[in-house]
């Protein structure tokens, strides 16, 4: 039985969790400014429980393509009033971060887990979680940063080099005494990747988890992505159909989390695809 142990929770996967977003940011690709103040943040935090969602993942900072940077007291004043009141709804709560004196702060007050798209590399980033005796990772795979990786990625394998880095990034964690239960693993659609390679790594992704190893999870996300635009030629706000089935094609190839904007949809997909004997690990 596969678990994810985070600082408070040892999240069962048996079943797989929708992971619901709040973004706290002015600018996010799909949702920028609708939650950027702390009441509708809390009140977002809210709706996507009562819609479903198994855990939230609170981001103060856009990583949208072209994106740049905000200072640590930015992205800590927009994260921390949402977290404290997130904590006490019951569910693990996430916090999209590549900040390590972010992750410090959010794991002094309780975070359960920290979901880095750069993986623990930035400096004090690994020293921030390995210091925390239980709190759960989601190590992610990207190209380059947030401001440079679009621009012309490519890969001899996407597979191959997307599983070899996350394999190299556990393996500074184990090193580290970080307890494999606490590790997750992204394969990081959209960042540093064209559309052919994203859709590479949802058709090969039971491939990419036979090479990441047994009983490793995986935690994807395709909410919205401009990949699902260039297939069904949708607008970002008119991609929930494209979403959903993205979700479901993803947990149908073995992701036990997958991180969307449209909770409610993806959770009664979810549950058709469960009552049908469709869903399989």
């Amino acid at each position: 039985m596969m678990h994810w142990q985070t600082t408070r929770f040892r999240i069962d996967l048996t079943r797989p969790q929708v992971m619901g977003i709040v973004n706290v940011t002015p600018d996010s690709f799909s949702d920028g400014g609708r939650h950027a103040s702390t009441a509708a943040a809390i009140a977002h935090c809210e709706q996507l429980l009562a819609e479903g969602a198994d855990m939230l993942d609170i981001g103060g900072e856009s990583t949208r393509p072209g994106s740049l940077p905000v200072s640590v007291d930015e992205e800590l004043a927009r994260v921390l009033p949402v977290l404290d009141a997130a904590l006490a709804l019951g569910c693990p709560v996430s916090i999209d971060t590549r900040s390590a004196e972010v992750m410090a702060a959010v794991l002094a007050r309780g975070a359960d887990i920290v979901n880095d798209i750069n993986a623990l590399q930035a400096p004090g980033a690994l020293d921030a979680v390995a210091a925390h005796p239980r709190c759960g990772v989601c190590l992610m795979h990207m190209r380059g940063t947030p401001e440079s990786m679009q621009q012309r990625p490519q890969y001899a394998d996407v597979v191959d080099e997307v599983a070899a880095f996350l394999r190299e990034r556990e393996a500074v964690l184990l090193a580290r005494g970080i307890d494999p239960e606490r590790i997750a693993f992204d394969p990081g659609i959209g960042f540093g990747k064209s559309v052919a390679h994203n859709i590479e790594l949802l058709r090969r992704q039971r491939e990419l988890l036979a090479k990441l190893g047994p009983d490793r999870p995986l935690l994807v996300g395709w909410s919205r992505k401009s990949t699902l635009g260039a297939i069904t030629g949708r607008d970002v706000n008119q991609r929930l159909v494209a979403s959903v089935v993205a979700a479901l094609a993803a947990v149908h190839s073995g992701a036990r989390i997958v991180r969307v904007h449209d909770v409610a949809a993806t959770v009664d997909a979810l549950k058709v695809w469960q009552a049908a004997g469709l869903l399989t690990g």
